[in-house]
């Protein structure tokens, strides 16, 4: 069985072979100074650069590192759920592998967690060095993911420095886009102690910004489906089943109303069938049908499938 460690660096990357060795090392010093007894679990989301070459050079002048290899891309929610798993930390941090987020704002993070009792510890790189190309949409992400989490005391969702009590990352489940909306999957899994503290930025030393247009739209999704998932995800017949029975009964009234009306109030009104009214009640009878079903069979069908985060590992050290 595993021996618990104060600390768990959960770091997934992409072609980050230029910093690797001096994150390392910056992180192994900050540990040394701190007397921490730590992990760093470096999670390979399918670089074609020589990033796992690194990782296992790492790993065998420091015994403290660990690597996960993906055979291919799967993004970076998947590279955070199996290091989640893998971590054995009292409290898991999770960084990028860019240098752009320093370790030395570790101690600090921990003691936030240990001695205040935080759940969740997420950072806000107040001042930032990246492009407006992706600090825009993180302002809109932020000012949304706000809204509708009621989490109003995070400024930065996305920022990738975060510090988890070890029972938050071992209950949330992390997927698709999901990575960015970890506080709001932890609030709604009974983990409400969740604070940030302001973090530096560093620029970028190395390479090239992954963030592309194709996560706005996608993260954006993500932010419905959780909202939906938190509150319906588990009694979907509230929503449609409830949405249906609205609809049919007032497709129903409608018709009931032109029956009433033809027989007995004005015998002279034109016939139910050549009224629109009839076909806009018929239309909202049968949707409501529809949505009443899809409510019935989404409470018999499991929202999670079964292979939905298995990944295919290549190697692991």
């Amino acid at each position: 069985m595993n021996q618990e460690l104060d600390i768990s660096i959960v770091i997934p990357l992409l072609n980050e072979e230029e910093s690797l060795k001096e994150l390392t090392d910056w992180i192994g010093k900050v540990m040394h100074d701190n007397n921490f007894a730590y992990e760093i679990i470096y999670v390979d989301d399918g670089s074609t650069d020589g990033s796992w070459k690194i990782i296992e050079e790492l790993k065998l002048q420091n015994s403290n590192v660990k690597g996960i290899k993906f055979r291919r891309n799967y993004g970076k929610s998947a590279g955070l759920n199996v290091g989640f798993a893998a971590a054995i930390g009292s409290v898991v941090f999770t960084m990028d592998a860019d240098l752009q987020d320093s370790p030395d704002e570790l101690p600090e993070m921990y003691r936030m967690v240990i001695e205040d009792g935080w759940d969740l510890v997420s950072g806000w790189k107040k001042k930032r060095y990246d492009p407006l190309t992706k600090t825009i949409p993180t302002k809109l992400f932020n000012l949304a993911t706000r809204k509708m989490s009621g989490i109003n005391n995070l400024h930065d969702f996305n920022c990738g420095l975060k510090a988890y009590r070890k029972d938050v990352i071992k209950t949330v489940e992390v997927y698709g886009e999901m990575h960015r909306y970890i506080p709001v999957l932890a609030k709604w899994a009974g983990f409400a102690k969740i604070t940030e503290k302001v973090v530096s930025h560093q620029e970028r030393k190395y390479g090239v910004t992954k963030f592309g247009l194709e996560r706005f739209i996608n993260g954006f999704l993500d932010l419905l489906s959780i909202s939906f998932i938190s509150k319906f995800g588990k009694r979907p017949m509230h929503l449609f089943g409830s949405l249906g029975t609205l609809m049919f009964a007032v497709g129903f009234l409608i018709s009931f109303w032109l029956g009433v009306n033809k027989l007995f109030i004005n015998t002279g009104a034109p016939l139910i069938a050549d009224r629109a009214e009839f076909y806009l009640a018929l239309t909202a009878m049968i949707l409501g049908s529809l949505l009443f079903v899809a409510g019935f069979l989404g409470e018999l069908i499991s929202r999670t499938s079964p292979t939905r985060n298995q990944y295919n590992i290549e190697k692991e050290i």
